[in-house]
């Protein structure tokens, strides 16, 4: 327990300690206090408006996560931390970089290899990528808590490079989904949860902006690779340029495999058999009881809901900009411009989520008004040039905060030691989520009218909206309905 003033709140947020203001409810001469087991779930109730959520059967033995639930182990800092978000960042680069690139490859494909498929048929494509991709980060979280995630980024990276690779051979749907959704699918999936997992082990009170710069990889992906395609289009063609893109993926990825490692290799006893060790993952990369949890539920709905919102707007910006006629260029250059906002967005909201506001405040604001966004500014200004420009770069902004933001806001509310675990768990609530998504959203945009993307932007302004309603119930259920930092 932590002492405080009548005129503050601590709360004791498993590795640190927040000052929270106290709301104008508060008793004036009473302290709250939420300790480590009312907060984590470690003890045997979690309160809101009298609701209690029973989580007895889930203890962890404290020598087992002690090395990692001490504070005053974690470096925050130093060259050999910041080499980990170095690499974490490599490794995000392509994997996460690609995610916002994928407007670049479906606006190409759907007007050459696949021109005479339809949206829904080419979505689907793009969809089985990500849902693949978010089911294998289910068994990439418990092999990283058991292991360490050396090998899984090894194993992840071979596989996505390969798959990328001969994406620049495809003809046919059915071809990119083996190369793009299967193959690069898996890697992504089970390369993600090191990568993300991996900085959580250094940082504890700087882990929201370390966790910011290694996700920017992804942005600077995002803005790098529409340009680096838009040219190598045009000069050497679509299969060169996907294979010169292979290889500097392949780069990456090694360097992501040398520089990303965790703080502690945990040491463990090897399986003794093929069986105990399959049967050990498949009971441990799924936990359903985490879902008994409120506020992880909660933060895992909204958490997927936020994402998909995201991808299927990057995925048919290039799509819509192509139809409302505006210049040839700008549906690649509008991917530039909405990433390198994005980068300004994954940092400077967190700097002030970790040092002001609170990592959930920052995101349920940040999601509320990419929402307000897109109903205000996208959906009856689209085809205006000057207003679209400025929706890329203010919406760009938001997502970055809004992605970057999340796994932050999932380690709030689980001890660091089961990070893995429980951010692999709310990957797969992801995936279930995802594996519909794309598609509806193509059949939503239908034979391509004005209409039916004006159809599709309030499809997901009220995902992305509900995601920021999500995020607030969750919040609700960690502090209660009080204005403080969290």
């Amino acid at each position: 327990m932590t002492a405080t003033d009548k005129d503050n709140t601590q709360v004791r947020h498993g590795d640190e300690t927040l000052g929270l203001e106290a709301s104008p409810s508060s008793d004036s001469g009473r302290d709250t206090v939420v300790d480590d087991k009312e907060l984590f779930g470690d003890g045997p109730t979690t309160t809101f408006a009298q609701q209690t959520v029973s989580l007895s059967d889930e203890k962890v033995e404290e020598e087992e996560r002690a090395y990692l639930d001490k504070s005053t182990e974690y470096p925050d800092g130093g060259l050999r931390a910041w080499l980990v978000v170095f690499g974490s960042f490599m490794g995000l680069f392509p994997v996460w970089g690609m995610y916002n690139t994928l407007g670049a490859i479906e606006g190409y494909v759907s007007e050459h290899q696949l021109a005479g498929n339809s949206t829904l048929e080419i979505s689907w494509i793009f969809s089985l990528h990500l849902t693949i991709g978010c089911i294998c980060c289910v068994f990439s979280g418990s092999y990283f808590d058991r292991n360490g995630g050396q090998k899984a980024i090894i194993v992840g990276g071979a596989l996505y490079v390969f798959g990328i690779f001969m994406m620049s051979e495809c003809t046919k749907v059915w071809q990119f989904i083996l190369a793009f959704s299967v193959s690069s699918g898996i890697g992504a999936g089970i390369a993600t949860t090191p990568l993300v997992s991996c900085v959580a082990t250094w940082f504890n009170k700087r882990r929201a902006v370390a966790t910011s710069l290694a996700t920017c990889g992804s942005s600077i992906g995002g803005i790098i690779m529409p340009l680096i395609l838009r040219r190598m289009y045009v000069t050497i063609g679509y299969k060169w340029a996907i294979k010169v893109l292979s290889l500097i993926f392949l780069v990456n990825m090694s360097l992501a495999a040398l520089l990303a490692r965790e703080r502690v290799t945990p040491k463990v006893e090897p399986f003794k058999s093929f069986k105990e060790g399959a049967t050990f993952y498949a009971k441990t990369s799924l936990n359903w009881r985490y879902f008994l949890d409120s506020r992880f539920l909660w933060c895992s709905i909204a958490f997927a809901l936020g994402e998909n919102s995201i991808c299927v707007t990057a995925t048919y910006i290039s799509s819509y900009i192509n139809k409302q006629g505006l210049p040839a260029s700008m549906p690649y250059t509008a991917l530039t411009v909405m990433n390198a906002t994005a980068l300004l967005g994954r940092y400077i909201p967190s700097y002030f989520a970790d040092h002001h506001f609170g990592r959930f405040n920052v995101q349920i604001v940040m999601a509320l008004l990419a929402a307000v966004l897109h109903l205000t500014m996208w959906l009856p200004f689209g085809s205006n040039l000057r207003v679209l420009w400025a929706w890329v770069c203010i919406y760009g902004f938001m997502s970055g905060s809004v992605f970057s933001l999340s796994p932050v806001c999932i380690s709030q509310i689980c001890k660091t030691s089961d990070f893995g675990k429980y951010y692999s768990t709310a990957y797969l609530l992801n995936a279930l989520v995802t594996l519909p998504i794309m598609p509806i959203a193509g059949a939503v945009i239908g034979n391509g009218s004005i209409q039916g993307y004006n159809n599709f932007i309030i499809f997901t302004a009220m995902l992305i909206l509900c995601a920021g309603f999500c995020y607030a119930i969750s919040r609700t259920y960690c502090v209660g309905w009080r204005l403080c930092r969290f």
